[in-house]
């Protein structure tokens, strides 16, 4: 392979990671996802971006933390595309809407609603963002076949955490609060802040990704008084992406 030099977010080499690649948003995460690797080595750390590279199924694989929101999100991908990943799984955590999604249950996005502007960069606001279809179907089976509460749905994506949490302080918040609404009617599953753009920016690379989401929380299941436990175990999300990325690479194998 031609040596195209260090990325300069990621301080990854061609070589560091594999084709199969874990984004988290939490740094503090990829050491749990790394341990269901085989030989796992930790090549680095730098900004947001903390990686492991090992093996499933005998296939380099790896994991790369993004930060928080679609910038972050965006640059990641870009760089270990730029080294040769092509598989992307995002494991994230994300907040219930619709009433029937509970904390500790998983998400699996079909589709992500551009309320951001990364995406922009990238593709009109007429372009969809979705996930590939493979690693969708991929999460969703490998869920259903560890026996977790799965949910299969568009996911609202935003910019801002607290314009989500505390919209009445914003100077925009008529908009904040009548966009949330039309996000309840139209059944949205989940709020996070990455898939738009990742997945945006995967049609525009050519590659493919998929989400999944651990629901830590759910605001309106507060506020209509509902059973609401709050759960920031992740595991059950980041069992389902190890085993649907085994999936992945099985087809790919056959």
């Amino acid at each position: 392979m031609q040596d195209i030099g260090m990325q300069y977010h990621i301080h990854c080499r061609p070589g560091d990671i594999g084709r199969y690649v874990f984004l988290p948003g939490d740094p503090g995460r990829c050491e749990s996802i790394a341990a269901l690797f085989d030989d796992p080595i930790h090549i680095g750390m730098n900004r947001e971006y903390n990686i492991y590279t090992g093996y499933l199924m005998g296939e380099k694989v790896s994991v790369c933390s993004t930060g928080i929101g679609g910038p972050s999100a965006a640059i990641a991908m870009e760089e270990l595309a730029a080294l040769g990943a092509d598989t992307f799984i995002r494991i994230g955590t994300c907040g219930g809407i619709d009433l029937e999604v509970l904390p500790g249950d998983v998400v699996v996005a079909t589709g992500a609603i551009r309320y951001d502007h990364t995406s922009l960069e990238y593709a009109p606001i007429e372009f969809p963002a979705v996930p590939n279809f493979e690693a969708a179907a991929a999460l969703k089976a490998a869920a259903d076949s560890l026996g977790y509460r799965v949910h299969m749905g568009v996911v609202q994506c935003k910019d801002s955490f607290y314009g989500q949490h505390s919209p009445e302080k914003s100077p925009v918040s008529y908009e904040l609060l009548q966009k949330w609404e039309s996000w309840k009617r139209l059944g949205v599953k989940a709020s996070e802040m990455e898939s738009a753009a990742l997945f945006v920016v995967a049609s525009a690379l050519g590659v493919r990704c998929g989400s999944c989401f651990h629901v830590v929380w759910n605001q309106e299941r507060e506020k209509a008084g509902l059973y609401m436990p709050m759960t920031e175990d992740t595991s059950g999300a980041i069992k389902a992406g190890i085993e649907a990325m085994k999936r992945l690479i099985l087809a790919d194998k056959m």
